[in-house]
């Protein structure tokens, strides 16, 4: 991007209306993202725009801590299928610290460690409030929250291709197969522990495709959403929807027959 791209970037960002008194009322952010979109970048953009804390990698951290494993063990069933070995299954007794206080955990023998560490991280950060949340099924965990706005975050597959190869250092097809090995672990993840397809849009409030904008103005859209849904959180049920305070047509669309 030449010197001109990059100042007209800066000034659309500088553009973007101040939002922060409503945009305090909501919560929490939840990012869904294909991997190479660069969601993770516009997770961490977001959060220092809008001084909220990141969750994302520290979940992992938090939940070793909890579990009484290495971060490398636990990192190893990140937003994957598998449970933990039953020698840990006990082990988990405290809260997190992502969470404010606390809080005894009784696990049985089926009941995977990691799933009961990853909720109550989620939860303990929705307490806390004013934070990104990357991953980690929070787009469902905290789905019936109207104070969260859930983004997803896509790119067209050779953009995100080109992308990996420049953030990771790998070539073409060392950075297509690990797209593919990320994307398939974040959907069986999500397939199996809640019955949801990532890809599914109707789990998001906006979906934004990097494969044109720039990741800045990727978080003002972001930012902008969060605005307005922060202005409608406290309206009834009947005054939400695409059909809120539409009039009935004219007359009956064309395609509308008579009975």
């Amino acid at each position: 991007m030449d010197t001109m791209d990059n100042e007209s970037v800066t000034a659309e960002v500088a553009e973007v209306p101040p939002t922060q008194p409503w945009v305090n009322k909501m919560r929490a952010v939840t990012i869904s993202r294909e991997y190479g979109s660069g969601g993770g970048e516009v997770a961490r953009r977001l959060a220092n725009r809008l001084g909220w804390h990141l969750v994302d990698h520290e979940v992992v951290m938090d939940v070793a801590r909890a579990l009484g494993v290495s971060e490398a063990e636990a990192e190893a069933h990140d937003e994957h299928t598998d449970s933990l070995a039953s020698r840990i299954l006990l082990s988990l007794g405290v809260v997190p610290s992502a969470a404010p206080a606390p809080l005894p955990v009784e696990l049985t023998m089926d009941q995977p460690a990691y799933e009961e560490a990853r909720k109550i991280v989620v939860e303990g950060a929705i307490k806390a409030g004013h934070v990104v949340i990357v991953g980690r099924g929070a787009q469902v965990l905290l789905a019936s929250r109207r104070d969260v706005l859930h983004v997803r975050l896509i790119a067209p597959l050779e953009q995100r291709i080109q992308y990996v190869m420049q953030r990771e250092r790998l070539d073409h097809a060392a950075a297509q197969r690990r797209i593919q090995a990320k994307d398939r672990d974040r959907a069986n993840f999500l397939m199996s522990a809640h019955r949801k397809n990532p890809a599914d849009a109707r789990l998001y409030d906006l979906v934004v495709n990097t494969g044109v904008l720039h990741l800045d103005n990727a978080v003002d859209l972001v930012i902008l959403a969060l605005d307005r849904k922060a202005r409608r959180i406290s309206l009834p049920d009947e005054a939400l929807g695409p059909g809120a305070g539409l009039e009935p047509y004219a007359e009956p669309p064309g395609n509308i027959q008579a009975s």
